[in-house]
């Protein structure tokens, strides 16, 4: 039996502990644990703390709260998809063959927009869409392209898009991430395709792929949700007091918001990406089977219920840095690969549409460049960015319009020229913002995600 001591007879001497030895003390089960646990379920919130993924008003009212961002690793040629050039033309001073589009074309829906037969099913939607045929950019590497269309800068790490726009807004459910990439394949350049980079890691992408296991290690591990939330606690405690000893640091801000996100997640995720509920009939518009959990359709009926749950930001990479929409040797490859996608994103428009969402919801499709409007061997094409196509529907975008215009070959722009930097201005207007407006002070200057450039083209805004 442990003899009885008086606390007055007792000389100790306590130094602080640190957050490493206290959870050191926890799972070793020292008595530690029980002395804290009053003080842990007492609220200790400190007074005024902001929560950097609150819900912000814009600069103004916008007319999307939103954003899907469907993106083609590779580069997808212009002239077999959106601007079709099916007129011959003489060959090149340097000999190369200019190389028509490979698959029929026609006028589409009530406002006879010509779109090939590779996107049949998005052809059908074509009302709901304002196809740009005048985008251009900086680059005509992959790298540096995939780098320009998702953070403005071809030659520098910088903030993607997706953190931008949550570090503008923040989110709805804070038991989600405010930002999430469905990508079942790493693209060129990695996870720099979805990082905050100088931003506070909390608007940083979160990647989930298809198949059993979206999210590694979202199961919990502690024997009760219970004992889970006493150790978060606990450690939350201490990273706050570490965060009020060194202030200023973005990288514990994050560390500690993503354990608060982690934890919501392990409730509220599996019932998103759990498709049991949905209808044969929703299922059948995203051309899906039941029971499937890889694929495009998979992806994009949970990019729909994602924003159904308050998630701000969500990107769709189809593919990754190979085997994807680069045909240099036979452009015909892009046909499997508009298999894969094009049923099912008209599918998302269909069921956004008539859900309420569309009107709310801006949904971006693009990709790094196109393709050249010549040869590259008997049916390959190279990379190009001096012309190429995006499109952009619901949230606040004039339906059934054309942006731009390239010459009868798709080689030159001749209206309306679209760089990336007005296309990713006009994003940022749809959600409320003055691009010029939304920066960040770093390294002694103002970043924003169009550099010192770009223009709104208000001329597709409904």
């Amino acid at each position: 039996m442990v003899p009885f001591v008086k606390a007055d007879k007792m000389h100790m001497n306590f130094s602080p502990i640190t957050r490493r030895q206290t959870l050191r003390s926890l799972f070793l089960g020292s008595s530690l644990f029980p002395a804290l646990l009053g003080e842990l379920l007492a609220k200790d919130a400190a007074p005024g703390a902001e929560n950097p993924l609150a819900p912000k008003a814009p600069h103004f009212p916008g007319t999307a709260k939103r954003v899907i961002f469907i993106y083609l690793s590779g580069g997808m040629s212009h002239i077999d998809s959106f601007d079709p050039k099916t007129k011959p033309a003489p060959d090149g001073d340097n000999g190369k063959k200019f190389l028509p589009s490979q698959w029929a074309s026609k006028p589409h829906g009530k406002s006879g927009i010509e779109v090939t037969d590779l996107f049949p099913h998005i052809a059908d939607a074509v009302d709901d869409l304002c196809i740009i045929r005048s985008m251009h950019g900086d680059h005509n590497d992959h790298f540096q392209a995939t780098l320009g269309i998702h953070t403005g800068s071809v030659t520098f790490q910088r903030p993607s898009i997706g953190s931008w726009v949550t570090f503008g807004l923040g989110t709805e459910n804070q038991n989600l991430p405010c930002y999430v990439v469905l990508a079942p394949l790493m693209p060129y350049c990695g996870s720099q395709v979805w990082s905050s980079d100088f931003l506070p890691g909390v608007y940083s992408g979160t990647r989930i792929t298809s198949g059993p296991e979206p999210i590694p290690d979202l199961n919990r591990r502690a024997p009760s949700a219970e004992l889970q939330k006493l150790e978060l606690s606990l450690l939350d405690k201490f990273n706050r007091k570490h965060a009020r000893e060194h202030p200023g640091d973005p990288m514990l801000d994050a560390r500690i918001k993503s354990y608060e996100t982690a934890f919501g997640m392990q409730m509220t995720m599996p019932q998103v990406l759990d498709l049991r509920k949905e209808t044969d009939a929703t299922l059948k518009l995203y051309g899906m089977e039941r029971g499937t959990t890889s694929g495009f359709g998979w992806q994009c009926i949970v990019a729909r219920r994602m924003i159904e749950q308050g998630v701000r930001f969500v990107e769709l990479i189809d593919t990754g840095s190979s085997k994807n929409w680069d045909a240099h040797s036979d452009v015909r490859s892009h046909e499997p690969l508009a298999r894969k996608i094009d049923q099912p994103i008209a599918g998302l428009l269909a069921d956004l549409k008539s859900r309420g969402l569309l009107k709310d919801t801006l949904v971006v499709f693009t990709t790094e460049f196109g393709r050249t409007p010549r040869a590259e061997g008997a049916l390959g094409r190279g990379h190009f960015n001096k012309a190429y196509s995006s499109w952009l529907a619901g949230g606040g975008i004039k339906g059934g319009t054309v942006y731009g215009k390239t010459d009868d070959l798709g080689a030159n722009i001749v209206e309306n020229g679209c760089h990336v930097h007005d296309f990713h201005a006009t994003i940022l207007h749809c959600l409320g913002f003055d691009h010029t407006k939304l920066t960040f002070r770093h390294g002694g200057r103002d970043y924003r995600l169009t550099d010192v450039a770009g223009s709104v083209v208000n001329e597709i805004l409904a």
